[in-house]
């Protein structure tokens, strides 16, 4: 009995070694940066352009080269860890395809139990971690024409971007590399899927009258080619609403480790 226990102890370490083996991290720089915050803001109950603000890493970050793959995310589910993913893909197995169709709640599970198996701590990044991470890949969302007197301007500036966004948004995703790599050797950042982050969506009130943020822990925020939000449950909403369908064909993760 104890051979065949310390048989067990010996495969299960073996599987974690091997898995911590495989996983290909970049340093994320530490300090402090400034980028532009993600969430809404209104002055005075008119929308306005999100402010830079200070972020700061934490020394001992580490972000994943490439997102968690189909093929990674499949042992979880193996493991009986993680969810099975909807039809679709749910046999989706590819070692050199991103992981998609996943919600913020499938993203952490696996973090945990990624976490559980390696002994090391994972997690999704916040929205901060991420665009230093991205590095040269990180782009600021442009100003808006707005008109106090006429909201109108800024709603429709905001619906010209968001058709120009749709055009093509959902594509099938490439394979690990197709988008090349920032100066910090990440690959495919701002490129092939959106990733979710563990930063709640926030609506700020600013101006004379500044109130406290109004956070939507629901509602999570998305780094890719520019921020986004979506709720936690998501599902495509070509398909009906919300809570029923596919979940997003553009939508995986990657984690952080803390050393």
């Amino acid at each position: 009995m104890l051979t065949l226990a310390l048989t067990a102890i010996v495969s299960v370490a073996s599987a974690a070694a091997a898995i911590d083996h495989a996983i290909d991290v970049v340093p994320v720089p530490a300090g402090t940066f400034t980028y532009q915050a993600a969430g809404e803001f209104l002055n005075q109950g008119h929308p306005v352009d999100a402010p830079r603000v200070q972020g700061q890493v934490e020394p001992g970050r580490a972000i994943m080269r490439r997102q968690v793959s189909q093929a990674d995310y499949a042992r979880c589910v193996q493991a009986g860890a993680c969810k099975r993913l909807d039809k679709g893909f749910r046999n989706a197995t590819s070692p050199d395809l991103p992981a998609v169709g996943v919600s913020w709640a499938d993203a952490t599970a696996y973090s945990a139990w990624l976490s559980s198996e390696t002994g090391q701590r994972w997690r999704l990044p916040v929205y901060a971690e991420w665009v230093r991470a991205a590095a040269d890949r990180y782009r600021e969302e442009g100003a808006l024409p707005s008109d106090p007197n006429d909201p109108a301007v800024r709603w429709l500036a905001e619906y010209d971007r968001e058709i120009t966004r749709s055009e093509g948004r959902i594509k099938p995703a490439q394979p690990f590399g197709h988008f090349g790599v920032n100066t910090l050797g990440v690959s495919d950042m701002a490129g092939n899927v959106w990733e979710w982050t563990d930063t709640c969506f926030a609506r700020h009130s600013i101006g004379t009258l500044p109130l406290a943020p109004r956070e939507n822990c629901g509602v999570r925020i998305l780094a890719g080619s520019h921020v986004a939000a979506l709720p936690d449950f998501i599902r495509d909403p070509r398909n009906g609403a919300c809570s029923i369908g596919l979940p997003p064909a553009n939508l995986g993760f990657r984690l952080i480790r803390e050393d």
